[in-house]
């Protein structure tokens, strides 16, 4: 099987702590000559850890959250064009938070599995897993240990199957993403089978809290995007009974690739089922 030339791009404004593990963990795995990151806005400065990654500033894309997030698609998207005109097979796109996972047990890395993948399409997903931390029962994350010393899974071990992250994450073609990645448009998707993106956005409560104080993101309109993030570690931490990984994940998968809202043919659906699993522990060193 020939490896497949993969590239991952993300952008991102502030966000150091997310942004030193994105480059931590597909760098090893893409080769970091190969992710692109571009800071939103000339007075963003690029850290130390980017080092051999292709990272530049670019003009600010403000405006309101949903605004900014099309004009974050539209970029990118037009960035994923480039790359592969430049000979890339794949381009990866995710947020900053986001992080694209082979299952363990198909024993392939991420880009042997992604080289596997024979489908007809555009585009590529995985099932969206958004990792919350549960309150019950697990302590606030230490900033200077998580992906340094521990992992993110290290501390976390359950989360919310959400069809809000089964996102159009790898674009087999160049197309255009709609706002966030969350699909392409025009264009179908299809959720393959040991294929997770794991979500982190909801993976401490108090980083959340701590949130509604940043000034510039308030007057965006993030507070309401903040407070969904806290109900998901709500809906995490009060499910008494969670569900079988394999018997959910195999459910969720099944229905998201048949069923579309009335309001968007091209996103996947679940009927409004909150399904809560236990994070298998072959996962714990991945992110």
């Amino acid at each position: 099987m020939e490896r497949k030339q993969v590239a991952a791009l993300t952008m991102v404004r502030n966000d150091d702590f997310f942004l030193e593990r994105w480059v931590g963990y597909y760098g090893p795995k893409l080769g970091y000559s190969n992710l692109y990151v571009y800071f939103d806005g000339l007075d963003q400065e690029i850290p130390a850890f980017c080092s051999g990654v292709n990272a530049r500033c670019v003009e600010r894309l403000a405006g309101n959250v949903a605004k900014g997030d099309r004009l974050r698609a539209d970029f990118l998207s037009s960035e994923a064009a480039r790359l592969f005109g430049c000979g890339y097979d794949m381009v990866i796109g995710t947020d900053v938070d986001e992080f694209l996972v082979a299952d363990p047990a198909s024993g392939k890395d991420l880009v042997e599995f992604l080289s596997s993948i024979r489908i007809s399409g555009v585009s590529v997903s995985g099932l969206g897993v958004d990792v919350g931390q549960n309150i019950s029962c697990e302590e606030a994350l230490d900033g200077d240990r998580t992906g340094k010393g521990d992992t993110f899974l290290s501390k976390r071990g359950y989360a919310l199957l959400s069809t809000r992250y089964s996102k159009s994450t790898v674009l087999l073609k160049p197309v255009a993403w709609g706002a966030g990645f969350h699909r392409t448009r025009k264009h179908n998707f299809h959720i393959v089978k040991d294929l997770y993106l794991f979500h982190f956005g909801c993976v401490d409560l108090a980083r959340i809290e701590a949130k509604f104080a940043d000034r510039e993101r308030v007057a965006e309109g993030w507070s309401r995007h903040f407070r969904k993030r806290i109900r998901t570690i709500d809906v995490i931490s009060k499910a008494r009974h969670p569900w079988s990984w394999n018997s959910a994940v195999r459910f969720a998968r099944t229905v998201q690739n048949m069923v579309r809202p009335p309001y968007a043919w091209n996103k996947p659906a679940m009927f409004n089922l909150k399904l809560v699993v236990r994070i298998p522990d072959r996962f714990r060193n991945m992110v």
